[in-house]
């Protein structure tokens, strides 16, 4: 049995035990409660923000432009907002549809926890027949890119284009990020539910862009004031717990719409081979490997991204 010097042990658990403190007086730091909805709604829910009744949820949408309807989808703890340099550019010749997904932005929770993402194409849905659409193309990025996949090829006879950015719902060979899986266990999860200081806030989305330096300040705000909107957080760990493995990627060979696939070469969330995955699997399609931008390159460059989807949907 090794044995330690007295004054080497003391050493110890006094680093250990600062370690601990500093450890709690993080955890301390970071814990915040929600803000309400109507508070976060009075800065966010400007012009032309709407609010809309869809099965019992009360859903923020945006709807401008007019001409060839196109709905457009958010990844995972993002909002409608995300798109918005995309939507002002489009809406000149597009009808432009924008929404906060069950459990995201100013949507908030869904009683019926409708998270995983068969439910949400079930969902989104719901709220295109509530709008009158019944042809358009369809745009999603990151988890909202596995709804509209699997909105694809569940109905085909309504989706004319399908714009995939770096989208989610392929097998990973990689360990969801840290910050995913804490999450889904049942002590951390519910801690992280209220420990979410805003340096992390921060932290994550400068890892999503492929050019950290392009995150501002004001952008750090906006993912805040959503994630901290009442009920998202615990929607999000229901979310993540719910999983979203339901066979679908199977049927991907089944979608023979027009398909534009987007992909930042940094992404480090969901690796470009995804991307490469996705055209292989999906006949006609075509891959653009946008350089040098990250996970969320409608939001990082929305000029050059939506030059590439102009291009795609006059051709």
């Amino acid at each position: 049995m090794v044995r330690y010097h007295p004054t080497i042990m003391r050493k110890l658990r006094w680093t250990g035990g600062v370690a601990l403190l500093s450890l709690i007086a993080l955890a301390l730091a970071g814990v915040r409660c929600d803000r309400s909805a109507a508070d976060v709604e009075a800065r966010l829910a400007t012009t032309p923000s709407r609010f809309v009744e869809v099965d019992g949820l009360r859903v923020h949408y945006r709807d401008r432009g007019a001409g060839p309807a196109i709905v457009l989808l958010h990844g995972s703890n993002s909002s409608l907002f995300t798109w918005e340099g995309w939507a002002l550019d489009l809406a000149r010749d597009h009808r432009v549809v924008t929404l906060d997904l069950p459990g995201h932005g100013l949507t908030g929770p869904d009683p019926r926890e409708r998270y995983r993402p068969a439910d949400m194409a079930a969902f989104v849905d719901a709220f295109v027949a509530t709008l009158g659409l019944s042809r358009f193309s369809m745009a999603g990025n990151s988890m909202g890119g596995s709804v509209a996949w699997r909105y694809a090829i569940l109905h085909p006879e309504k989706v004319e284009r399908l714009i995939l950015v770096d989208s989610a719902g392929l097998p990973r060979e990689e360990p969801q990020p840290f910050a995913f899986r804490l999450f889904t266990m049942p002590l951390t999860g519910r801690l992280v539910r209220w420990i979410s200081p805003r340096f992390l806030v921060a932290k994550s989305l400068r890892d999503a862009y492929g050019d950290p330096s392009r995150v501002t300040d004001r952008l750090i705000d906006l993912y805040d004031d959503i994630l901290l909107r009442a009920g998202n957080r615990e929607a999000t760990r229901r979310r993540f717990r719910a999983g979203g493995d339901d066979g679908m990627v199977a049927r991907l060979g089944e979608i023979r719409v027009p398909t534009l696939i987007l992909w930042g070469s940094r992404d480090r969330f969901i690796l470009p081979k995804y991307g490469q995955r996705f055209h292989a699997a999906i006949a006609g399609s075509e891959l653009v490997m946008l350089d040098g931008l990250g996970h969320v390159p409608m939001e990082e460059d929305p000029q050059r991204t939506v030059a590439e989807v102009l291009r795609f949907l006059k051709r």
